[in-house]
């Protein structure tokens, strides 16, 4: 048979059985289910639409020959093939198939096939259905041999597996637009610095399609010239990690507006999300930067700490008290207070930017402090220069970093007049 279905078929069956007959032994009928099988094995092997249609029609094709294609539409459909195998020649004109289309899906539930009235060769059309909706519909056409009974079944049942991973693909696509425009929205920038602080922000989700995650990073405005800044790492990844990470955020700038230092800030943070069983815990760093004094007060929930850049470009970590983590609701964060010149950038950072699989911590904080800086870099150069060196857009983990610096301070000229 030219295009046949002789891979499901068996060696002592060259042509369909009588309906109703008695199954002939020796018939290999495991041998065809397996082959099935392994055809549908061969559909949905991502979640992916438009590559489930092609490995749907490439599959087709392949088996019964001819060619195969896709039309896409539910209770409407486009006069257009999409995914194309074989010899598109013989596939009849998209008017005729979507008209056999919308007969076809007008019993969707049993995702029955039908012929393409007025196609000069045989052609089918076959609903891509599950669960009562439908996708599209599968064509198959060849240019003289009838489609037998045997390929009709197999032809419907690859069609409704195709379906369900379809409904799947479109799931996931549905699921990560939401998520998509849920980190849109919680990619808004940080709030703005006093102007006395230059300040640069950068982060690096995880993953290819991820915008965001777990990390994050804020600054506060406080009172006599003073800005909060915050960086924190939710437990996980994904949409619940950045629904957690949302309400630290916000609940720390409601904390913050109250202007308290900020171990007692953290204090409050963890005491919101203990009393919260489904808040996930996470580490968190905040430095309280005081220009007038030229200092900086630091206090961490679980978190690494921040790391200095001198005039020279040589950094080191600053040691500081590290409490539990916020969630944990056992409290007990102190603050650690250090000098910082206006010559001098702060960084802060999520563990993402130094962490490797199977590297104690330790050596990966070294490896931070190892990295040579040009001399008075700006903010944003300091942040390219540790995000080259270390690797970060090939991280294990969401990255998120901080750099800070003091504007250098203008004095008048002093007056020659006499």
């Amino acid at each position: 048979m030219a295009g046949g279905f002789e891979s499901f078929r068996g060696p002592a069956m060259a042509e369909p059985p009588t309906p109703g007959a008695a199954p002939v032994p020796g018939i290999g009928v495991p041998s065809r289910l397996g082959e099935l099988r392994s055809a549908a094995a061969r559909i949905g092997t991502t979640l992916d639409e438009d590559t489930t249609c092609a490995e749907l029609v490439r599959e087709i094709a392949g088996q019964v020959g001819g060619a195969a294609a896709v039309l896409r539409g539910g209770r409407e459909f486009r006069a257009r093939y999409e995914a194309v195998a074989g010899n598109a020649a013989v596939l009849p004109d998209p008017w005729l198939t979507v008209a056999a289309a919308e007969e076809a899906v007008g019993s969707r539930e049993n995702s029955l096939p039908s012929a393409v009235a007025g196609h000069r060769g045989p052609a089918l059309c076959v609903p891509l259905v599950t669960n009562g909706h439908c996708y599209g519909v599968l064509v198959s056409a060849r240019e003289r041999t009838p489609f037998t009974h045997e390929e009709t079944e197999v032809l419907t049942f690859l069609a409704e597996h195709a379906a369900s991973h379809i409904r799947h693909a479109r799931e996931h696509d549905a699921v990560s637009g939401i998520v998509g425009k849920l980190q849109r929205a919680l990619l808004s920038a940080p709030g703005r610095p006093h102007p006395n602080l230059d300040v640069a922000v950068r982060y690096l989700p995880v993953g290819q399609s991820a915008l965001i995650g777990g990390d994050w990073c804020e600054t506060v405005r406080l009172h006599f010239g003073r800005t909060l800044l915050v960086v924190g790492d939710v437990m996980g990844h994904g949409l619940e990690a950045a629904v957690d990470m949302t309400a630290y955020r916000s609940s720390l700038r409601y904390i913050a507006s109250a202007d308290l230092p900020p171990h007692r800030v953290l204090r409050q943070l963890d005491e919101l999300a203990a009393g919260e069983p489904d808040r996930r815990p996470a580490t968190c760093l905040i430095a309280q930067i005081d220009p007038n004094r030229s200092q900086v007060t630091i206090t961490s929930a679980g978190h690494l700490p921040p790391v200095v850049i001198d005039e020279q470009g040589s950094a080191c970590l600053l040691p500081i008290p590290v409490g539990p983590p916020l969630g944990t609701g056992l409290g007990g964060y102190e603050p650690a207070t250090y000098r910082l010149e206006p010559s001098q950038t702060l960084v802060l950072f999520t563990d993402g930017l130094v962490e490797r699989r199977g590297e104690d911590i330790d050596q990966s904080l070294r490896r931070l402090a190892g990295v040579g800086f040009e001399a008075a870099s700006g903010v944003e150069d300091v942040l390219d220069t540790v995000l080259a060196r270390l690797d970060a857009r090939h991280a294990e983990d969401d990255v998120a970093v901080l750099a800070a610096r003091l504007h250098h301070r203008s004095m008048p000229a002093p007056d020659t007049q006499t």
